[in-house]
């Protein structure tokens, strides 16, 4: 089979959660326990299609709203950190990677300077990656701390591509960089920044990922070779 033209890039930018590790159960159960204490019921259906991409402060900010609740800093500073610690019990002593995902990283860690881009906070994140053995792999780290708007707006993969390229001290544009997502507003967010996006249909419907640049139905069955190879048609 004739391969096209690998697609010119020069940085990759993972999303965590739901790319390389099957943390969104816990999220969604932490997120669910501390609502129901103050009397607010929010489904896995009502999470997994509609919030699952925003922050931690944007779900709560959202959903207290919508329930004719005060979404006050004292308030939303409580639930954030009662959910923080709900979250980092519950993947306590868990199997976190999805299947390949560490293989995948190193090889593009081998390749590419890697950026990661995630709603979690700061503290999770960085506990996660080295958990997995992956924090070495990233250049940079980019998390709910950082920025002011999360995905779907751009602003965590341009402030990721500003940091790498402080780094590198080499430019590079957004059209050179590859950002690995698996929900809609991550695929919208990459756009936004001017990215390419390849989507991993490891928490929604590949269906509902069709305004990725490709989509696969998981790392374990995405070659990147190839998937640059297709991108680069």
């Amino acid at each position: 089979m004739k391969r096209g033209p690998l697609l010119m890039i020069g940085a990759v930018v993972f999303d965590l959660d739901g790319t390389l590790v099957d943390t969104e159960p816990m999220h969604y159960q932490g997120f669910a326990e501390v609502l129901a204490e103050i009397g607010i019921e929010v489904s896995r259906a009502d999470y997994f299609t509609r919030l699952i991409h925003f922050t931690d402060r944007e779900c709560f900010d959202l959903v207290l709203t919508e329930s004719g609740l005060e979404a006050s800093p004292p308030r939303l500073g409580a639930l954030l950190a009662r959910k923080a610690q709900r979250y980092l019990e519950l993947i306590d002593g868990t199997d976190l990677l999805y299947p390949a995902a560490h293989a995948f990283v190193q090889q593009c860690a081998s390749r590419f300077p890697l950026a990661l881009a995630t709603g979690t906070l700061k503290t999770e994140a960085e506990l996660i990656l080295r958990r997995i053995g992956l924090r070495d792999c990233f250049t940079v780290v980019v998390s709910a701390d950082d920025v002011r708007n999360g995905k779907p707006d751009p602003e965590p993969f341009l402030l990721a591509l500003k940091m790498l390229n402080h780094r590198r001290g080499q430019p590079l544009a957004p059209g050179q960089c590859l950002v690995i997502e698996d929900t809609p507003a991550g695929v919208e967010a990459a756009h936004r920044a001017g990215m390419k996006a390849l989507a991993i249909a490891h928490t929604c419907a590949a269906s509902s990922l069709s305004a990725a640049d490709l989509v696969r139905p998981s790392l374990a069955e995405t070659n990147l070779d190839e998937a640059l190879a297709a991108l680069g048609d």
